[in-house]
């Protein structure tokens, strides 16, 4: 899948998520939140960031096949705990990848995969 867009979530983890052991916080996501997510037409990548913000735990970046299967992702995540509950969702940053150089039909010299 080529995203159309990229959104970059950015959540805190609430109390109610850090008072679950590691072993519940697992089985809440995989029985909650990533059914919730399959067959969305999206796709996720997740970046601990605890250690380095204190305003931000952590950041989520999905990756969605079209603006209609964003925004079914974010509907299903907020029937979730995951919304709200779970992770307080500080903002979400959304872009499409070289969109400049699409849109100008040039090379895209502002990505570097050295």
């Amino acid at each position: 899948m080529t995203p159309a867009l990229t959104a970059f979530m950015l959540v805190k983890t609430t109390p109610e998520w850090l008072a679950l052991t590691v072993e519940e916080r697992i089985e809440a996501f995989r029985t909650q939140v990533v059914p919730a997510i399959e067959g969305q037409g999206a796709r996720s990548r997740f970046y601990d960031t605890e250690f380095y913000s204190a305003r931000v735990t952590d950041v989520w970046v999905w990756e969605a096949a079209d603006h209609a299967a964003y925004q079914r992702l974010v509907d299903a995540l907020r029937e979730t705990p995951f919304w709200d509950r779970w992770f307080e969702v500080v903002e979400i940053l959304v872009g499409v990848e070289n969109g400049y150089a699409n849109n100008y039909g040039v090379d895209a010299v502002a990505s570097v995969t050295a």
